[in-house]
């Protein structure tokens, strides 16, 4: 039997911290790409208006996610116009150690 996943950090990672973290640093990157390539602009233009260096627009269009931290993306997105909500739900699955 298959067993299938809402998420691939489901099915990758057993660190339930680890795999939110994976879940909003993968999200972020890839709604910043959508937002670099929406507009239009060169990568050393994106460089210059995120004051990064035209490899890091790289890293990010790339989708190398262990490039960058969640506060780092944050800052990225906020810099390109992007506004962010945090929605936290209770999980009564998890028992705090």
């Amino acid at each position: 039997m298959t067993k299938m996943y809402d998420n691939v950090w489901d099915a990758l990672e057993s660190d339930p911290v680890l795999r939110d973290n994976l879940k909003v640093r993968s999200r972020l990157l890839t709604e910043i790409s959508t937002a670099i390539e929406n507009s239009g602009e060169t990568q050393t233009k994106i460089a210059q208006k995120l004051n990064i260096s035209q490899p890091r627009v790289s890293a990010l269009m790339k989708g190398k996610i262990t490039k960058f931290s969640v506060d780092n993306l944050m800052a990225i997105a906020y810099k390109l116009g992007l506004s962010i909500e945090i929605k936290v739900k209770d999980n009564h699955d998890v028992i705090a150690a």
